[in-house]
């Protein structure tokens, strides 16, 4: 119970507007609408144990405290920051002993990613025999981060990242708690909704801080900058924000869209990704994605790499920026890419088997009795350079990995291949 000292002490402006009905909660309709899952079991009066997955300040952690009062739970918040199995335990003996008075427990556990495969696995027997309902909390995938015995056990719930909308929203409720409207124009307003990237908690810090502000001024976009520090996105470039952004820079290039590629890979940069890493990856583009359609993209890649070496940040940047809208713009085919594949089954499929002994050296008498480089045609003296021989093994019939596209360089290429194969067959006839 709260002291009466503590009720008159002061709370921030995210904690005083904290929603008291999940129907005040914003930007997460697909949950909690009547059609959602949260919104079915509350209706049914229900809860099972569920992992809520999504951004800082969507609104997981006033979810799962208002779902303990929906179905009559007693609320156990613990942080998987501070705590460890000891906490876990006696969060356990409580909810056993008012199992025995006919009460359930939810606990929440926040940041639940946090926990180590121990802890995570001290969860097991108290969620399965349904001494409490979990409901942890998570930025993280919890496919990589959780183990999969308790993601069994769970629901996994995604919460979106709030919506412009959504949070001018919460602008609204701020400005009626304290009576007075944001010192902000239109556009600092649509600033700084942008500026809080989806995160309704940093928006409301933020706005109490404005909302503080003495004197009657309006400020706009520019002056916003000033009055507030600007957020760094949410990236973690250890986890999957890493991986979404690095795929979506490659599947914008594959799909030939400078623009696009130029934003991604703008965002990985603000966000702090290393820029070697992202040169590694534009590397492996020019190689899967557009191969001998454009050999030259390889060339710009590797520069692009160079010369970020040479000049760093940030002057080296626009190389790198460069080398991605070389990619983009280039002729695509992973023919090459799906060839060496192709070749590798084969490797492992056909065994041990040697080359022909027409291709084998001979550098002792004994190898050329043994027939060692007997019959060889020195391609150079053949006509057109071209002998036709086979260079498969005797046992392994003749195989097509390689299937040039019609586009860019591998036309031609396709010509030449053309050709051989046409010479090929006629000296074999």
């Amino acid at each position: 119970m709260s002291s009466l000292f503590e009720s008159q002490a002061p709370r921030p402006l995210a904690d005083r507007l904290r929603p008291k009905r999940l129907e005040e909660v914003v930007g997460q309709d697909h949950l909690l609408s009547a059609s959602g899952p949260i919104g079915r079991m509350v209706a049914q009066g229900r809860m099972a144990s569920t992992l809520l997955w999504g951004p800082p300040g969507a609104g997981k952690t006033t979810i799962a405290r208002l779902l303990a009062e929906k179905t009559d739970l007693v609320f156990e918040p613990i942080s998987a920051v501070f705590a460890g199995v000891a906490d876990l335990r006696k969060v356990f003996e409580r909810a056993q002993a008012r199992r025995k008075d006919g009460l359930g427990t939810l606990l929440f556990v926040d940041e639940i990613h946090r926990f180590n495969k121990a802890q995570q696995d001290a969860l097991l027997p108290f969620v399965e025999d349904g001494t409490v309902i979990l409901v942890g909390a998570t930025t993280e995938n919890p496919s990589f981060e959780v183990n999969s015995a308790l993601t069994s056990r769970c629901q996994v719930l995604v919460l979106n990242r709030l919506s412009n909308q959504a949070l001018d929203e919460l602008l609204v409720r701020a400005e009626d708690l304290q009576g007075r409207k944001l010192p902000l124009d239109p556009d600092a307003r649509e600033a700084l909704t942008d500026m809080a990237d989806g995160d309704g908690r940093f928006l409301l810090n933020i706005a109490e801080e404005l909302l503080a502000l003495e004197g009657d001024l309006t400020i706009n976009r520019e002056e916003l900058a000033g009055v507030v520090q600007r957020r760094v996105p949410v990236y973690d470039k250890a986890d999957e924000g890493h991986y979404n952004l690095i795929s979506a820079l490659q599947k914008s290039v594959r799909g030939s869209d400078p623009d696009a590629s130029l934003y991604w890979l703008a965002r990985m940069l603000v966000a702090g990704e290393d820029p070697l890493y992202v040169m590694r990856r534009v590397v492996r583009m020019a190689i899967e994605d557009i191969g001998m359609a454009d050999p030259a993209a390889l060339t710009q890649a590797i520069a692009a790499k160079d010369t970020y070496d040479f000049l760093g940040s940030p002057e080296g940047e626009l190389a790198i920026a460069q080398a991605v809208v070389y990619c983009a713009t280039a002729p695509k085919s992973n023919a090459a890419y799906n060839a060496y594949k192709g070749a590798m089954r084969s490797a492992k499929e056909s065994g041990s088997l040697t080359p022909p002994k027409i291709i084998l050296n001979a550098p002792t008498k004994m190898m050329k009795d043994m027939g060692y480089g007997a019959g060889y045609d020195y391609d150079h003296d053949a006509p057109d350079a071209f002998s036709g021989q086979n260079y498969f093994p005797d046992e392994m019939e003749r195989q097509t990995y390689y299937r040039p596209v019609e586009r860019g360089f591998e036309r031609e290429i396709t010509k030449r291949l053309e050709y051989w194969a046409k010479l090929r067959q006629k000296r074999q006839e």
